[in-house]
């Protein structure tokens, strides 16, 4: 049996104090537009016996996870357009795990990976056009009790996206599907 943490965190926990350099943001920001593509070509074909597996034992399923992901990054999207266009706006948060457990999370995953695809587009193209005065831009989470930078939300989901990348290519690893 393997450690659940290391199942739960396969590339470790990301590391908010960790500062990101203009030079990194537009590396981080290659790897946001490049996600979906990279995640199409992992799960893209899978079928729904793949899909439906769970990456760990009382974990979300393949299915569950790329609809979380889409979910997360849209509000992601949004949060980085609330912080260049308002003042620290405080943001709303969301419950990720209920959201898993509403009907669309069973739908077919294309729907999320298009999704993914047209929304990277978009949302690398707003933060490619950053300067180094508007990665200072924040938003406030009320859950988190946190200020956030928006040089550090490009860290975070750059890391979360490859966080999830890696629960499914783990998963298909034990399994032998790659």
């Amino acid at each position: 049996m393997q450690d659940i943490d290391v199942l739960r965190y396969p590339i470790g926990h990301y590391d908010h104090n960790q500062p990101i350099s203009f030079e990194q943001s537009k590396q981080l920001i290659g790897v946001i537009r490049d996600f979906p593509i990279v995640l199409t070509e992992l799960v893209g074909k899978w079928g729904d016996d793949r899909l439906d597996t769970p990456y760990r034992p009382d974990g979300w399923t393949v299915r569950q996870l790329v609809h979380h992901i889409a979910d997360s990054h849209i509000n992601a999207y949004v949060r980085t357009k609330l912080a260049l266009t308002e003042d620290n706006p405080t943001i709303s948060p969301y419950e990720e795990k209920e959201w898993a457990k509403l009907p669309d999370s069973t739908l077919d995953i294309a729907l999320s990976l298009v999704i993914l695809r047209n929304l990277h587009e978009r949302w690398a193209t707003i933060l490619d056009a950053l300067t180094e005065t508007d990665l200072q831009r924040t938003y406030f989470h009320p859950a988190a009790q946190r200020q956030y930078i928006l040089s550090d939300v490009i860290g975070l989901y750059a890391w979360h996206g490859e966080h999830h990348y890696q629960h499914i290519y783990r998963l298909a690893e034990r399994n032998g599907w790659v």
